[in-house]
């Protein structure tokens, strides 16, 4: 049984073989497909063996070529589903200095194509370019993927990159590999980053270093090409293996929804008989790429709510203009993790603010400004409940439609006597009494990004001098992505408010090319009512040696926070907190990319600006080229005070 329907997974398909040119294509998916255990074909659309004469260039009428599936017994949906065309033959050559020899393959380039479209086929391979002096195919393919797009086809061109070297390439004394991906950055910049253009990965015997495999994995791989050729033979029982950096890579490469093709070409003799079949030699390595997918670690019920949102710009929340709806405030509310560490702080402040002597006659006056729905009273009155401490609780929330229901919560468990709410902005609020904790939850992706800092200063005039602020202080973090994805679909949108504008993003299609630096701190209660909230920092990233030239599309942004001393959360990769869940990643994007060099340094400049009626960042690139300043004057995202 094919491994996608095997697995009941939603990617039908998994895992595909590579086959020889043949007429009959519904023969070989009867075959390989309908009754054999691959989930789709790769195959030849034309003849290989075909070649016209190069000294006579093809007429641009259209002639009777040898091509697959003349005779059709395959449906549109088997088409669509079920192939995956390989534009052949390899001895095109786009970028010959004989004319009738690029004339030629031009024109064949070109109705291969129209044959898959006209087929309803919605993956063709190219071949591989060769080298990167190869301007003249990208320009070819270029204009085919504007044709594509005035068509609205769904269908992409895989441009076919190998990765790594094979057997016979490796000399053991050479310094490096060849870094295939210049070749691919090359060609994907002369076409103007079309989305429609994505990569096929021909995966050799011999991996670079893992930093530069990780580039790729921010990159649009639709598929992996694995030539027999990297699978080994163990000595005793004689059979299959792939060696363990092999298997951690299609391993990652299935966690980016990556099909998988196994070659039917050159296989040796000893892997027939390690297979057991010689109807289908290629059985033991499906199965070795089954095992591989098998293995992965189950998904969980978030990653599962999560999956229709990777990589997807959603707008920044702006506390001072939108009133979150009910809905988020049900998505946030699920986050037990997070109410959790605010119970533990809350309770560790309780414990060291009342002494256990005093603990009857104390009621400890706390404030939680941002009460929302309502959680994090809960969590205080919970901590309260743990620690055996008195409480006297204000819940202060603007959102007036989110008071009704904080105040029904209220009068439900009974806790009027403890509990008052209050509905006004904190900034307004004249408090009847002075607080000694102060609970807020104004944290967004990045910290600071929701007003947190100014939110705080407004309610510090009603904290007493040794009063407590849960959160004490947050860090934000900033860390160079490569993410075509989120740059195509910022690009696509043809204004620059969104070519600059902070989004948050569930990341998934991305190279993180550095480790995180920290940007801003911001500590409350704090020490003096002259410190401006306004901030700048410059940073500079170092592109290790072994990672090879990357690009940059962006900054993911990320926050660690410290809520009461010990008691500490945050989504920074490094030190993240397992399974908390309310805040995305922020994205500060690049108008243009930013082409980086192994060893380089990477210098941005990041400033966080204040006015009299808004906060917003800007942010730039100096080295190793300049970019334009971004969001001047908070001109694409700003937040209203």
């Amino acid at each position: 049984m094919p491994l996608g329907h095997a697995l009941d997974n939603r990617f039908a398909q998994l895992c595909g073989i590579e086959v020889p040119f043949s007429f009959d294509v519904k023969r070989a998916l009867d075959i390989n497909v309908r009754h054999g255990d691959f989930d789709f074909l790769f195959c030849p659309l034309m003849y290989t063996g075909y070649a016209p004469n190069k000294d006579k260039a093809l007429t641009l009428n259209r002639q009777l070529l040898p091509y697959a599936g003349v005779n059709t017994g395959v449906t549109y949906g088997q088409w669509a589903g079920l192939v995956f065309a390989k534009i052949s033959p390899t001895w095109l050559d786009l970028d010959s200095e004989d004319e009738n020899v690029r004339v030629n393959a031009e024109a064949i380039l070109k109705q291969q194509i129209e044959w898959a479209s006209y087929l309803s086929v919605k993956h063709c391979v190219l071949p591989t370019p060769d080298g990167n002096s190869c301007a003249n195919y990208a320009k070819c393919v270029n204009q085919i993927l504007q044709g594509l797009k005035n068509m609205e086809s769904a269908m992409k061109l895989l441009l076919r990159i190998p990765v790594g070297m094979s057997n016979d390439d490796y000399r053991p004394l050479s310094n490096a590999l060849v870094d295939s991906w210049e070749t691919w950055n090359s060609f994907r910049m002369l076409c103007d980053h079309h989305s429609q253009l994505v990569v096929a990965l021909d995966i050799k015997r011999v991996l670079p270093p893992e930093n530069s495999l990780k580039r790729w994995f921010g990159e649009p791989v639709t598929a992996a090409i694995l030539d027999t050729e990297i699978f080994l033979t163990k000595a005793r029982g004689n059979t299959l293996y792939l060696p363990k950096r092999h298997q951690k890579l299609i391993a990652d490469l299935f966690h980016l929804d990556t099909r998988i093709v196994i070659s039917e070409i050159k296989v040796p003799t000893s892997a027939q008989s390690a297979a057991g079949s010689k109807s289908q030699p290629l059985l033991a390595y499906w199965s070795q790429v089954s095992n591989i997918y098998k293995q992965r670690d189950p998904v969980s019920e978030q990653e599962r709510s999560e999956f229709y949102t990777r990589d997807i710009l959603q707008p920044s929340l702006r506390p001072s203009r939108n009133y979150s709806h009910a809905i988020s405030y049900d998505d946030h509310e699920k986050d037990l993790v997070k109410y959790l560490h605010y119970e533990i702080a809350i309770s560790r402040a309780l414990l060291e603010r009342v002494p256990d002597e005093r603990a009857s006659v104390i009621a400890t006056v706390l404030v939680v400004v941002g009460a929302g729905r309502g959680r994090l009273v809960h969590a205080s009155l919970k901590a309260a409940e743990r620690t055996g401490r008195k409480l006297r609780v204000y819940a202060v929330e603007k959102n007036p439609q989110t008071v009704i229901a904080l105040d029904e919560l209220i009068r439900a468990n009974n806790w009027d006597n403890t509990v008052s709410v209050v509905s006004s902005d904190v900034r307004d609020w004249s408090a009847p009494e002075r607080a000694d904790i102060l609970v807020s939850d104004f944290l967004g992706s990045f910290g600071d990004n929701e007003l947190s800092p100014e939110s705080l200063d407004a309610a510090q005039r009603f904290l007493e001098k040794d009063g407590i602020s849960i959160p004490s202080s947050y860090t934000s973090f900033l860390q160079p992505l490569t993410a075509p994805k989120l740059y195509q679909e910022a690009k696509a949108r043809k204004d620059i408010l969104h070519s600059e504008s902070a989004c948050l993003v569930n990341l998934h299609n991305v190279a993180r090319l550095t480790p995180s630096q920290q940007v801003f701190t911001f500590s409350h209660p704090k020490c003096s009512d002259n410190q401006s909230n306004q901030r700048y920092q410059k940073l500079e990233f170092r592109i290790p040696t072994d990672t090879g030239s990357a690009m940059v599309h962006g900054f993911a942004g990320y926050f660690n926070a410290t809520l009461y001393k010990s008691v500490l959360f945050g989504t920074e990769p490094s030190t993240m907190t397992p399974n908390l869940n309310t805040w995305l990643p922020m994205f500060f994007p690049l108008r243009t990319p930013i082409c980086v060099h192994r060893g380089s340094i990477l210098e941005v400049h990041f400033w966080r600006c204040v006015d009299s009626r808004k906060v917003w960042y800007e942010w730039c690139v100096t080295s190793p080229s300049s970019s334009p300043i971004h969001n001047c004057n908070g001109r694409s995202c700003w937040m209203d005070l």
